[in-house]
């Protein structure tokens, strides 16, 4: 028994040691990114944020990673170093649908880590400004769910705005019914986002068939209103009952457990090749016979792959629709470029969105 114990003690000192070993890598890593940000103060034009950069560091550790520790962990630990080490440069601002705790001030910290600031705003609309005015270094928006499909109003504020998607974010979308209450009989009234909602309508009719469904503008808000009304539950993540203190009823009630929300990273510059990337676009056809064939053959001439398209009435001309397209490369690639270029000539309109990293599903 005492060697047991004197040799977890020995482990545990091996391990405090190694621990104030990584303490001290740390705070020399974050002296070199302390000197790489004077360097580029003293470039004119330089980036501040480079996000390939960053992409490039999680896929070199994770495919030099020999094990036990998983890989799957290496980016969010050092999206986190990253995120640090940044604020001593300069704290990133990210405009994002608010308030605290939403899915999209999760997105937003999954893709920039707990040391930026997030700038709450009431919708989508708002981001774009916060983005475009400067007050915002980059905004998270939604663009799609599995479940519910595309969100229309952040593909139309493409059509006018002169922003960049610059990432991709694939959020996994897990829904916990948070109440004060106990009994599922004492819950009255429960409140979400519609798009919750509609995630969870078959455990809601199952199991809450007797109480008043009421709309909130964000899961985040639902779950404020809900800690502060007795007999009321709410519809919202596992983190918002954590900022809102309320206790978790019931987890993962959505109704399809693979349910994941993209969202994009806007901001004024699309960042260089990755190695791993998309593209997306949005174009309006000329009218006429073949139309369609002609815009999607050159992709298919360049062996690329399309990953979406998606059509929205036009907003500027009755009648006619806008195509939204993700291909799969970059822009600076020859082949997305010279198949780009031949869709110019069957297109009244066209206009690329951004290059970007590929998001990748995080655990």
């Amino acid at each position: 028994m005492e060697d047991k114990k004197a040799r977890l003690l020995d482990l545990r000192d091996k391990i405090d040691a190694i621990d104030d070993k990584l303490l001290e890598l740390l705070n020399e890593r974050a002296g070199y990114a302390m000197e790489v940000g004077d360097v580029k103060k003293a470039e004119k034009g330089s980036r501040f944020h480079v996000l390939e950069r960053e992409e490039s560091i999680y896929k070199r550790l994770t495919e030099k990673n020999p094990g036990p520790f998983p890989s799957r962990a290496i980016r969010p630990i050092f999206r986190e170093i990253i995120s640090a080490s940044l604020s001593l440069e300069k704290v990133l601002n990210i405009a994002c649908l608010g308030p605290e705790a939403t899915f999209s001030h999760i997105a937003s910290i999954q893709q920039f880590g707990e040391a930026a600031k997030f700038i709450h705003t009431r919708g989508v609309p708002d981001i774009f400004d916060e983005v475009e005015r400067g007050r915002a270094d980059y905004g998270v928006v939604p663009i799609e769910n599995s479940t519910e499909g595309v969100v229309n109003l952040t593909l139309d504020m493409f059509i006018e705005s002169h922003l960049q998607i610059c990432a991709e974010v694939l959020l996994e979308i897990s829904q916990c019914l948070l109440s004060q209450e106990e009994d599922l009989s004492k819950i009255k009234v429960v409140y979400s986002h519609p798009q919750a909602l509609a995630q969870c309508y078959t455990w809601l009719s199952k199991n809450l068939p007797h109480a008043e469904i009421k709309e909130s503008f964000s899961t985040a808000m639902a779950a404020k209103t809900a800690r502060e009304k007795p007999h009321t539950a709410a519809i919202a993540s596992e983190f918002a009952a954590r900022i809102y203190g309320l206790p978790i009823f019931k987890m993962r009630i959505e109704d399809n457990p693979q349910n994941y929300t993209r969202f994009w990273v806007i901001g004024k510059q699309s960042p260089g090749i990755t190695g791993n990337d998309k593209t997306s676009l949005m174009l309006t056809i000329k009218d006429g016979v073949g139309a369609l064939h002609s815009m999607l053959k050159p992709f298919a001439d360049n062996k690329l792959n399309l990953t979406k398209i998606e059509s929205r009435p036009f907003r500027k001309k009755p009648w006619e629709y806008i195509f939204f397209i993700d291909v799969e490369g970059h822009i600076e690639d020859k082949n997305v470029k010279g198949a780009i270029d031949e869709v110019k000539m069957a297109s009244d309109f066209i206009k690329v969105l951004g290059s970007y990293p590929k998001g990748s599903r995080l655990l």
